[in-house]
């Protein structure tokens, strides 16, 4: 199944002149979200949508009349008029996409994780940079405006004695990778991002209750450089989409829950801070509860702009001006050997793994 672009999306046309052209490869889980975002920029023209399956295709023909379909991706490489290629198909099948993608020059957005494994996602970051292709990778939390509102706090916190981050859904349950390459992507980019370091060592229990050999929940701890904590709980078991992280320092707390709508960010004074004096004596339950959120200092105002929108927008900055990602291959590569090690202490009954502490390092030998 095929059908080319209408020519009022080339440039030939007038009708977006000037503007970067895009094919979006996968249009399942995610894809119609990145779909969305840049058929909607005034910067980018979506020219083609590229799926196996030829009912997301009528569905894409339906709500996008004139952009071009096609089951094969041939058609969007050899178009000299789509200058990026957004891969949101399933992660096993990234690298090789990519390396044709790279093949015709084509600038590159790819869903997380990058590559099921550091040594693949390191070789793409090289063959990238050799051939001057600009390499991101989506990681969405990154460009969240709350997430960002966080760093500015952290200093505020004091010394960071944990980081407790919990990201669960209902499903969907993948089959191409287990749940840590899915859902830990964007955790340990977080992480890396406030803490401005990368793990030390990492261990790691989990259940693979539906499949065998292929994790579904998973717990894990990782330690950073002074001996801050991050402990990590995903699950695609849970019955309810949880997206909520604690920060506990010594001078302060902070809570980001994404779900929430009016506060996602609250800050609370430090247990240390609270006292132990006549506030410390309720007389009923009802005033013990009161008791118990009195820690919370404030619940800054942010703004709500989507995060996926200002994510599209950074990589057509990044296609214009050839600049390096915000969210580069190169987090991407780190995050890989984290997932690694935590998939290895996982399997060896929570064996603590070394990732950036010295010695050997998971993925190294591939």
């Amino acid at each position: 199944m095929e059908r080319s672009p209408d020519p009022v999306r080339d440039e030939e046309g007038g009708a977006r002149t000037g503007t970067i052209g895009v094919a979006v490869v996968g249009a399942g889980y995610w894809g119609p979200n990145l779909i969305r975002s840049f058929e909607g920029s005034g910067r980018s023209t979506l020219r083609w949508v590229v799926d196996t399956d030829t009912a997301r295709l009528k569905r894409v023909e339906e709500l996008y009349p004139g952009v071009g379909i096609s089951t094969g991706v041939e058609a969007a490489l050899s178009d000299p008029l789509t200058r990026a290629l957004v891969i949101a198909t399933p992660a096993t099948t990234h690298f090789e996409l990519a390396h044709r993608a790279m093949d015709g020059g084509k600038d590159l957005f790819i869903e997380k994780p990058l590559t099921t494994s550091s040594r693949q996602s390191a070789l793409l970051v090289e063959r990238a940079e050799a051939c001057g292709i600009v390499l991101m990778v989506g990681h969405v939390f990154l460009y969240n405006e709350a997430v960002r509102a966080v760093k500015e706090h952290i200093e505020g916190l004091g010394r960071i004695y944990y980081v407790s981050m919990t990201r669960t859904n209902p499903g969907p349950i993948r089959s191409d990778v287990n749940v840590a390459w899915d859902l830990l992507p964007q955790d340990l980019s977080i992480a890396q991002y406030w803490l401005e370091a990368d793990p030390l060592s990492v261990t790691a229990h989990g259940g693979a209750w539906l499949t065998s050999g292929r994790e579904d929940a998973l717990f894990a701890t990782a330690t950073y450089p002074g001996q801050t904590l991050v402990h990590l709980h995903c699950s695609w078991l849970h019955p309810t989409k949880t997206r909520k992280i604690t920060i506990v320092g010594s001078r302060g707390m902070l809570e980001f829950d994404d779900i929430s709508p009016d506060q996602p960010i609250r800050i609370f004074k430090s247990p240390q801070e609270l006292g132990r004096g006549e506030e410390w004596f309720p007389t009923s339950f009802l005033g013990f509860q009161s008791v118990a959120r009195s820690s919370v200092l404030t619940a800054p105002p942010l703004p709500r702009t989507e995060p996926l929108r200002l994510e599209c927008e950074h990589f057509l900055d990044c296609v214009e001006t050839r600049a390096r990602p915000f969210s580069s291959g190169h987090l991407s590569v780190r995050i890989a050997r984290v997932i690694e090690a935590i998939n290895e202490s996982a399997r060896t009954n929570g064996e603590e793994v070394t990732v950036f502490g010295g010695g050997s390092t998971p993925g190294a030998d591939e």
